[in-house]
């Protein structure tokens, strides 16, 4: 069972071991929620979130700054929780380490006792050895490397772990969803944790699986400009299929050049092809016919999944994507463990912490938009059901 690491020599281990990846210095600022002033307020429990709302992965985080901003506002609005209100703010950390390391030490300065966030896999890491060393819980909705919750006792997720979507994604692949499918080239960012922790569980299952893997090839984060030479070696090897486990500015640059190059096979991606449809200057129209696994479809017809869709366009002038789907769902489990725990605002960080990881222990999360009956194993992972999407004139549709 999950417990909270609270002796005081396990807590300096875990500060010690953060030495080499803390930062120094203030805070990199607010850039989104209704946070107010610094401090803390008997009525109000402190919620705060980072990621990155500034460079290239600005897609993921701020769509989680906003659906967490739409489930804060939803639960003030409805009486909040056990009758007190919720204060939130997020800090921008341009999906660097070291800056997400100062934005937690500037949300701490301001009051947060929960920590949602952070976003992405590496700067997640990061922070996890400090909120270990804090007592201090914290929920991801994102960050989905097995290395986030890895001997971290405070730490859940609410996306799937990298592990989970390879062996989900060659499992889908081999299914009755996709027919006459047996050679599949995949491309990935060897220099990138989320990548290589995604490709080596589809490999490994397309084995068990009947996938026959023909071309396997990687770029790092100093070569994902020029796809030709992996796309020539699929086309060449006769893929039908090629899986992506990658992010999507490069999904982007390799639809581009397969296109060019007249290769047109089935893409496949994951999570982090979820923000293709949203980015300057891409022509939606190359992603069409691409596939991801998703926790998350907004074209869903439970009411749930439409309020929300429909306030975040209102809003935002634009779809949620995956990512603040996850964050959305994110709110309502701390507002269902901080029920459940019988929490109150006037509780330290570190004794907040205690007690909803003791819930977490056997919540059970219904009603959520990205999965019915979410629960948490031992280590933090969760368990609910992926769904599949296709891109459809523009849009992303159900496969299910």
């Amino acid at each position: 069972m999950k417990k909270m690491k609270q002796v005081f020599s396990v807590a300096m281990a875990f500060a010690l071991m953060a030495v080499s990846v803390t930062g120094c210095g203030g805070s990199t600022g607010s850039t989104g929620g209704d946070g107010g002033d610094s401090g803390s307020s008997e009525d109000t429990f402190y919620i705060g979130g980072i990621g990155p709302t500034t460079g290239a992965a600005a897609i993921y985080g701020s769509c989680v700054m906003n659906a967490a901003q739409i489930a804060v506002d939803e639960i003030n609005e409805n009486g909040g929780v056990n009758g007190y209100k919720l204060a939130y703010r997020f800090e921008d950390d341009v999906n660097d380490a070291e800056k997400s390391v100062n934005a937690y030490n500037s949300l701490k300065d301001w009051g947060m006792q929960i920590l949602m966030g952070t976003v992405t896999t590496t700067p997640c890491i990061a922070v996890v050895t400090e909120t270990a060393a804090d007592g201090m819980f914290q929920i991801t909705p994102s960050a989905s490397s097995t290395d986030v919750i890895d001997g971290n006792d405070n730490v859940y997720q609410v996306c799937f772990t990298d592990p989970n979507q390879g062996t989900a994604s060659a499992d889908y692949i081999a299914g009755d969803a996709i027919t006459d499918v047996s050679k599949v080239a995949v491309i990935y960012d060897s220099s990138s944790v989320y990548s290589t922790g995604i490709h080596d569980t589809f490999v490994s299952e397309a084995e068990n699986v009947g996938l026959e893997v023909v071309s396997d090839t990687a770029f790092t984060a100093d070569t994902n400009t020029d796809f030709n030479t992996q796309l020539q070696k699929a086309q060449e090897a006769g893929a039908e299929l090629v899986f992506l486990p990658i992010y999507y500015q490069e999904a982007s640059i390799i639809l581009q050049q397969a296109k060019a190059m007249s290769f047109d096979p089935i893409f496949f991606g994951v999570d982090g092809m979820d923000g293709i449809l949203t980015l300057e200057g891409f022509d939606t129209s190359l992603a069409e016919g691409v596939m991801l696994l998703t926790p998350f479809s907004a074209d869903a017809s439970d009411e749930t999944t439409q309020n929300f869709v429909s306030k975040y366009q209102e809003a935002y002038n634009e779809i949620p994507n995956q990512f603040g789907a996850d964050a959305y769902d994110a709110i309502y489990i701390i507002k269902q463990a901080l029920e459940a725990a019988d929490a109150t605002p006037d509780m330290s960080a570190e004794d907040l912490g205690a007690a909803l990881c003791e819930q977490m222990s056997s919540l059970v999360f219904d009603g959520g938009i990205t999965g019915d009956s979410m629960q948490w194993d031992e280590n933090g992972a969760v368990n609910k059901a992926p769904k599949a999407v296709i891109i459809e004139n523009g849009a992303y549709t159900s496969m299910d």
